[in-house]
């Protein structure tokens, strides 16, 4: 029995060591008790959070921070994949979104991030618009910088090197594809950059495929058809509301699988949860009568009272009128 707890013992120690370098611990492990209770195997308690609270990034969207055991790992290198060239702007969306939730954390320290990606990313994908950017995620064009490396190398040379600067809130890092630079090696030295300094490390991929990560956790994001525009008295028909995404939890340590479709607030600067019945219920409410005000919206031409001509009718000009020599 004694040998059975002390491998048991050990097994739990080697857990702990491996989740330790991973950065994350998805379960609190105990090892076997004096009493021998737990001599049979090893108890395993599911934690609620796999980091401590200072250590993550909520969103503020309640069932997503609560699937994701609080938010995301602030400390760790976090995968935003776009499947499809034209998801690439819901992604970028989203990341800004976090970068914009990372920023408020520490205002005072006014620490920009850091917006790194290749020629053939930025070419597929387009560069980011500092203006549109401050006006919709309220991120000023001090606090946010830009970088663009021609080579896939030099991309993650830079990218690892920038993940250890003090000075940066974190980084975005934006590749194209598969390539086979991107290896588990490359994202483990990421990961352990991130883990070192405690600063984020967004890796933003489009029209990637999913393989072998050291990323503790991967989101798909897609966008998503944007509701109806809220009023007062309503949902506005024919009109278009927040741009939408769906977010999809497809890697994580302590989460299990799941789909959100989330909306941007430009007003409020936050992300929020879409209530899909709600909405499928407001678009197909019917719009409600307003009274008519009475008389004529807009008088009558007072100079001018023939009807236009039909449209591509030619309309002829009249000669000037010519005025006598002495006039």
């Amino acid at each position: 029995m004694a040998v059975s707890a002390l491998a048991q013992e050990r097994l739990c120690a080697l857990r702990h060591e491996i989740a330790r370098i991973e950065g994350v611990l998805p379960e609190r492990l105990a090892a076997p008790s004096a009493d021998g209770q737990t001599a049979d195997g090893i108890l395993m308690r599911r934690s609620g959070r796999g980091l401590p609270d200072g250590d993550l990034l909520p969103s503020h969207v309640e069932p997503l921070d609560a699937l994701l055991g609080g938010g995301l790992p602030l400390g760790a290198l976090t995968e935003i994949h776009a499947p499809t060239a034209r998801a690439a702007g819901a992604a970028a969306a989203f990341v800004l979104a976090l970068g914009s939730r990372l920023l408020q954390r520490e205002p005072q320290k006014h620490l920009p991030l850091l917006w790194l990606g290749t020629t053939e990313a930025f070419s597929e994908g387009g560069l980011p618009y500092a203006a549109g950017i401050r006006e919709t995620f309220g991120i000023a064009p001090q606090r946010l910088l830009f970088a663009e490396a021609p080579k896939l190398g030099d991309t993650l040379w830079i990218g690892e090197e920038a993940a250890r600067l003090p000075d940066l809130a974190g980084v975005i890092l934006e590749l194209r594809g598969n390539p086979r630079m991107l290896d588990l090696t490359a994202t483990r030295r990421l990961h352990r950059r991130a883990q070192a300094a405690g600063r984020p490390v967004f890796l933003l991929r489009q029209s990637a495929e999913q393989t072998p990560t050291a990323a503790p956790v991967r989101l798909l994001v897609s966008p998503a058809p944007a509701a109806l525009r809220q009023t007062l008295d309503g949902p506005l028909r024919g009109s278009l509301g927040p741009p939408g995404l769906e977010l999809t939890v497809a890697k994580s340590r302590i989460a299990r699988p799941g789909t959100f479709t989330l909306e941007w607030n430009p007003h409020e600067r936050r992300l929020q949860l879409r209530n899909d019945p709600l909405s499928n219920q407001a678009a197909n409410r019917p719009s409600r009568a307003y009274p008519t005000v009475p008389g004529s919206v807009v008088s009558l031409s007072v100079d001018r009272q023939d009807l236009a001509p039909a449209p591509g009718k030619v309309m002829g000009f009249p000669a000037p009128e010519r005025r006598a020599a002495g006039g």
